[in-house]
């Protein structure tokens, strides 16, 4: 990419859209969207690539796009990476410290969120990101931040995510296949909570909801600090399934009739309220209650945020999350979602938009909260380019990711086989 050191490229790589976005930051630290590509999503379902070629010719169409948006050739993207694979779990870590007299540095705390990747891992799966929580020195806890410290045993809890080697490296294969190099892989729920919560929701906790086409992502956050991650294998192509069953029509009928006229309470409609959908050929048009398809969406919308309500329940932070819920994704637009999510969990309930960070743009849509995760991507493209500012790599070490997690042994195996499939793909 043309200013390396300046422009970053998000990649979303969704089950209903590939979205591609450009930004740079501006004079006062703001991201500023330069261009952006959308194109359908076709050979990805629930979060995970089903189908390479479509998904690879879809990924080109959207980077393309944002090129010619941004007036920018772009080589290189930070992707994000879903899908109910993914799993997380809490573990404690602990290191003993040679020295008393020496303060604790950042190479201690490296080495300690290192030792995680050592964890023994289900067949078929590895460490996507290690986040630390909270550390203990000598016993005393709840310490933020211990550089400076003195202490001979380190000890930290860490929130592990995990997921499947075969997922993330079918996604880098088909992004090797679209001549792009991946700078990081992201877990897209940590990435579209960059872009829609603010730091004091955070502090306070809050549960974001990232309701995209395949899956429902959830993060939990208290004390700055992510506490609970999840995924639900239901989003808003379930909706539009149903409504074609329930109504009788075509799929892409159903889709349109979710955005244009769907409501996620179906009290907030009129008996009388009816829209008409051209029949089959020959056959006569067909008249739907307004009503009806709320019904039916509702129905489905109250499952999703009843799993929603079981994370938030699971996570054991119910009675410390004065933020309440955050709810994002293309899911998130749904007339009334907010009152139905109210309703259901009881929560104050806000829709978030990706403008916490953004400066004005001539790209408006991007504002939208289908696009969180995208601008999100962009914002944590920054903060790896801010580290490697502060500290330069050395050959051969591991890659830094936020909050001082590390993409370890995950991350190097699907890199480093990204090269290898497309040596296969050409003998």
């Amino acid at each position: 990419m043309e200013n390396n050191e300046e422009i970053v490229a998000g990649l979303d790589i969704g089950t209903t859209k590939i979205a591609c976005i450009v930004g740079r930051k501006n004079e006062q630290g703001k991201l500023e969207i330069m261009g952006m590509g959308k194109s359908r999503s076709d050979g990805v379902t629930r979060g995970v690539v089903t189908n390479i070629q479509r998904t690879v010719d879809s990924i080109k169409a959207a980077v393309q796009e944002a090129e010619n948006s941004a007036n920018v050739q772009i080589t290189t993207v930070n992707v994000g990476i879903a899908g109910q694979h993914i799993r997380s779990m809490h573990h404690r870590g602990m290191i003993t410290r040679k020295s008393l007299e020496e303060e604790i540095r950042q190479t201690d705390i490296d080495q300690l969120i290192d030792s995680m990747y050592s964890l023994a891992m289900l067949p078929g799966e590895e460490i996507i990101h290690v986040l630390p929580q909270e550390y203990i020195v000598d016993n005393e806890q709840g310490i933020k931040d211990p550089i400076g410290m003195s202490g001979a045993r380190l000890e930290a809890n860490f929130h592990i995510i995990t997921g499947q080697v075969t997922a993330a490296r079918n996604i880098n294969k088909c992004v090797a296949r679209a001549n792009l190099d991946v700078t990081e892989l992201i877990l897209e729920p940590l990435a579209s909570s960059d872009a829609v919560l603010c730091a004091e929701e955070k502090e306070a906790g809050v549960v974001l909801v990232d309701i995209g086409g395949g899956t429902t992502d959830i993060a939990i956050f208290s004390d700055q600090i992510i506490r609970h991650t999840a995924v639900i294998p239901f989003g808003g192509n379930v909706i539009t399934d149903d409504i074609k069953m329930g109504c009788a029509i075509l799929r892409d009928q159903a889709e349109l009739l979710k955005s244009r006229f769907g409501s996620a309470l179906a009290s907030e409609n009129k008996e009388n309220e009816v829209v008409c959908i051209p029949g089959l050929r020959g056959r006569e048009p067909k008249e739907i209650s307004l009503k009806n398809l709320a019904n039916i969406i509702q129905c489905r919308m109250e499952e999703i945020l009843e799993h929603v309500y079981f994370e938030i329940k699971n996570s054991g932070l119910e009675k410390q999350l004065s933020g309440g819920i955050v709810l994002t994704g293309g899911g998130a637009q749904l007339k009334h979602l907010r009152q139905l999510t109210e309703y259901v969990t009881g929560m104050s309930t806000r829709i978030g938009y990706p403008s916490e960070h953004l400066a004005n743009s001539k790209v408006e849509a991007v504002t939208s909260p289908l696009f969180a995760t995208g601008v999100g991507l962009v914002l944590r493209g920054f903060d790896y380019l801010e580290r490697h500012r502060e500290q330069p790599r050395q050959p051969g070490s591991k890659v830094t990711t936020h909050s001082q997690s590390r993409v370890g042994s995950f991350f190097s195996k699907v890199l480093n086989s990204a090269s290898d499939i497309l040596r296969d793909d050409e003998a």
